[in-house]
């Protein structure tokens, strides 16, 4: 079956999945976007709360951000056939309470990977460029636990395919700040390879 095909009922399926629905404080709602010519694929966390209502991945201040650093515009990053955008969950997954001990949004749900991801992947056949933005998605496709700052410091190892990023949240300007190599270096080279991809 071809991967247009297989990819559009996949889609289907994941439109009405509930796996997690009773955990989930905001009900299910899944949040992807796929093209079977996707060249790019951004491997996320979890859509936010402002992601959640609006039903479309990084339409904030982080999303401003992490179109920037790869120097495509709204139009080029919402064209399904340029970006795959595919979460390790799919649904907002709740935030911390005040009387947690952490802070922000808790984890992608980890029965969304199990049941989808690597279904969607193999109708993916045109990606050439994965970005793994945060730890979730950084273990989970590299089969290990590495900080996002040792993943930077080595990102030629596995560049031009693959390339570790931090999540472009406001909550990361202090990251940034200690290693502004990965916004001085990394990030040219980051554009000149997805203008390749984009424009080829």
């Amino acid at each position: 079956m071809p991967s247009e095909i297989k990819l559009v009922q996949l889609q289907a399926e994941i439109a009405q999945c509930q796996i997690c629905s009773e955990f989930l404080p905001l009900g299910a709602k899944p949040i992807v976007q796929l093209g079977a010519g996707a060249k790019i694929l951004i491997a996320g966390q979890a859509p936010g709360q402002k992601t959640h209502h609006k039903g479309r991945p990084f339409d904030d201040a982080s999303g401003e951000r992490l179109r920037a650093w790869l120097g495509v515009s709204r139009e080029q990053f919402y064209d399904p056939e340029l970006f795959a955008i595919l979460p390790m969950g799919f649904c907002y997954p709740g935030s911390y309470s005040a009387s947690d001990k952490q802070s922000g949004d808790k984890p992608p749900r980890p029965e969304c990977a199990k049941q989808w991801r690597k279904q969607v992947l193999k109708q993916l056949p045109n990606v050439e460029l994965t970005l793994l933005v945060g730890k979730y998605a950084i273990e989970w496709h590299l089969k290990q636990k590495i900080s996002v700052t040792d993943s930077v410091a080595n990102w030629q190892a596995m560049w031009p395919q693959t390339l570790v990023m931090p999540h472009p949240s406001p909550r990361n300007n202090i990251w940034l700040k200690r290693n502004p190599e990965f916004e001085q270096k990394i990030i040219p080279q980051l554009q000149q390879r997805i203008t390749k991809l984009t424009q080829g």
